[in-house]
């Protein structure tokens, strides 16, 4: 398997596709690099594609003690420097998606554009009184899993991770045995990134001076919030598009595979011709 220390950690990665742009992809919590792995062929027949597990995660390094988006971003910027593919477009669902804007803020000479889905980036809705029950309702959702996590039932945590905190009831039943063992693999880190106090959190005065593409994506069968953190990052970015994917909830790179990729190669494709 290919690894390459980045910051200390070694990280797993995948590259593939010959020509066009590169794409990084990241995955959000609980998953790995195989996150993508059905929409990948089809990504890669017009870009360059990268996927890897973040740090903590599947066939990556795990360190001791929290995991920290801070560290993730760094990590994402490293593996764009070290494997020569800036500037590059970024993707990323639910916590990868929010490593994606940070790096936005961050590192926009990295970059020629961010594709995300569902940023995890509940505090944007902290200010406002009317999204306090929504708040509440993901509090004791993560509350429930973690506790879970931590007696030792991974497998109940993640079920209730699917289908709670994905809005998708029923769905763990329909993931295959070999995905469901890889979501319960990496119950640990997300008791570690859970601890990190900043994951859930965004200045969207950081995203100000970002004058890239950005297409900000939610489902239509996703739990509310979601569509309303995507609307408060929407309206900080004057060049921002939002794309609903019907029918489609969390990860719709799984659920929903043509309706994706057509969105983002399409995404890229317009903006890549506009160059």
């Amino acid at each position: 398997m290919p690894t390459t220390k980045i910051n200390g950690m070694a990280l797993y990665y995948q590259l593939i596709g010959q020509a066009g742009p590169p794409l990084a992809m990241v995955h959000g919590a609980w998953w790995s690099h195989r996150s993508w792995e059905v929409v990948a062929p089809a990504l890669a027949e017009s870009v360059r594609l990268l996927t890897y597990d973040r740090r903590g995660h599947s066939a990556s390094e795990r360190p001791e003690g929290p995991l920290l988006i801070r560290d993730d971003v760094s990590d994402l910027a490293g593996l764009i420097e070290q494997l020569e593919l800036a500037p590059a477009w970024v993707a990323g669902v639910s916590g990868g998606a929010s490593v994606c804007l940070r790096l936005a803020s961050e590192r926009p000479d990295l970059l020629r554009g961010v594709i995300v889905h569902e940023p995890a980036l509940f505090g944007l809705l902290a200010d406002d009184p009317g999204a306090a029950a929504m708040l509440d309702i993901i509090r004791d959702r993560i509350r429930a899993i973690t506790e879970q996590i931590r007696s030792g039932d991974h497998a109940e945590a993640a079920r209730q991770f699917v289908e709670t905190v994905g809005g998708t009831p029923g769905r763990w039943d329909q993931l295959s045995s070999d995905y469901q063992r890889i979501i319960i693999e990496n119950a640990p880190a997300f008791l570690q990134a859970i601890q990190d106090q900043e994951a859930l959190t965004f200045d969207l005065e950081w995203l100000a001076d970002f004058s890239k593409p950005l297409l900000l994506s939610h489902g239509d069968q996703s739990p509310r919030f979601y569509a309303e953190v995507v609307r408060r990052i929407s309206g900080a970015v004057p060049q921002a598009r939002i794309l609903t994917f019907q029918g489609a909830a969390h990860v719709p790179q799984r659920t929903h595979p043509d309706a994706y990729v057509e969105a983002v190669t399409s995404f890229i494709e317009e903006h890549e011709g506009s160059t």
